[in-house]
């Protein structure tokens, strides 16, 4: 294969998983009129349309998907093959990509993360931090980082945190003017700050346990955003109640700027987890990296 032929397959990689000119470009490090031109030639040489073209996205055809599922492992094993080549080096070199919850990242991973950098300064980490739950192989993460029932099946693990307790929370200011509820079924009397789960768009449920049972309450008030920390401050600003992760919590609740209510109905969840597709185990870095984060 020669080496134009490789770039435009590797550009067309790009394109198929950014389902974007602007975002693949950047990540081939050229114009996206030169990445559209690239495609082009591509299509010409081939003599089939690999990608259909609209204003706001770009979406591989029946004839993209299937190059698109053919090559895509055929240069993975080969990013897995070079990276097996770490072991032979006395330096580890190479950058991670982890997809992972704003929480994780604030209270798990951040405390670690620059010693880690320190020791190891020729790996960079590339981190994406939010609520979405993406496939990391199709989007090219090597880890990422989740509630351990959250994880997907097939995917190796570790531990990175202890179990993870949520709790109901609220405001001072918040519970002058109204009653903390003493059992679940009195939140539909309270402003519930909703979170919007970004990938498949719908509020969060509040899980609870009660007489041995789960109960599951969707929350209803004025506020709802996408994020755990600007639902912990919306709560601080007194707007209702949060049901989020007491780490995330707790500095506010030691210092009586939020009270946690419905403690013995609020469930304990697996802690999170750091997650990795079985192929990547053997890649140094990432090695490394998981060594540094799972829980001792």
């Amino acid at each position: 294969m020669s080496r134009e032929n490789f770039n435009e397959l590797l550009s067309f990689l790009a394109v198929a998983q950014e389902r974007s000119f602007t975002r693949a470009a950047a990540r081939r490090g050229v114009t996206p009129s030169a990445l559209s031109h690239t495609m082009r030639l591509l299509e010409e040489r081939l003599g089939v349309t690999l990608l259909t073209r609209t204003t706001r996205r770009v979406v591989p055809t029946s004839a993209g998907e299937y190059l698109l599922s053919t090559i895509q492992p055929l240069f993975d094993e080969i990013e897995n093959r070079l990276s097996s080549l770490d072991e032979f080096r006395s330096v580890p070199r190479g950058t991670l990509r982890i997809t992972v919850t704003e929480e994780a990242l604030s209270c798990f991973l951040r405390p670690r993360l620059a010693d880690f950098l320190k020791k190891y300064p020729d790996i960079r980490v590339e981190v994406s931090a939010n609520l979405k739950l993406v496939d990391i192989v199709e989007e090219s993460f090597d880890a990422g980082v989740r509630l351990g029932e959250m994880v997907s099946h097939g995917m190796m693990s570790v531990p990175i945190s202890p179990a993870i307790d949520f709790v109901v929370v609220g405001a001072p200011a918040y519970f002058s003017e109204h009653p903390a509820p003493k059992k679940p079924d009195a939140l539909t009397a309270h402003n519930c700050i909703g979170v919007r789960l970004p990938t498949y768009g719908k509020i969060y449920k509040w899980l609870f346990r009660q007489n041995g049972k789960n109960i599951k309450f969707q929350p209803d008030g004025q506020f709802t955003c996408n994020s755990v920390f600007s639902t912990r401050d919306a709560c601080l600003d007194g707007i209702g109640l949060a049901y989020i992760p007491r780490v995330v919590a707790e500095p506010h609740i030691t210092t009586g700027a939020l009270v946690p209510v419905l403690e013995k109905f609020c469930p304990t969840h697996v802690g999170f987890h750091l997650f990795y597709p079985r192929h990547n185990q053997h890649s140094m870095p990432l090695s490394l990296f998981i060594e540094e984060m799972k829980l001792q």
